[in-house]
């Protein structure tokens, strides 16, 4: 099953909220990941398929990441994550 982290500063905050919102959109879009929470100084080596991240966060793990990193600049913007995730997911199709 494909792999999502969502990533903060500490893996239990914004990175639980933003969890939150894109399980919400893909149950509203029929997707399925298992999508789980990490911290920045560990997310990547943190075995995933990708990393949802703020932008604030992005610029510590954009050129190290080996997986497709996806930057939300606000997390309760359900407008951007869902945009976000369902581009992520088409991106897994093309």
């Amino acid at each position: 099953m494909l792999k999502i982290q969502t990533v903060c500063g500490f893996g239990c905050g914004s990175s639980l909220f933003l969890k939150l919102k894109i399980q919400e959109v893909m149950k509203e879009n029929n997707l399925e990941a298992d999508v789980f929470c990490g911290d920045v100084g560990t997310c990547l080596s943190t075995p995933c398929d990708a990393i949802f991240i703020s932008e604030e966060l992005s610029e510590r793990v954009m050129e190290r990441a080996k997986v497709p990193v996806v930057v939300i600049k606000s997390f309760v913007n359900k407008k951007e994550v869902t945009e976000k995730t369902l581009a992520f997911f088409q991106s897994l199709n093309s």
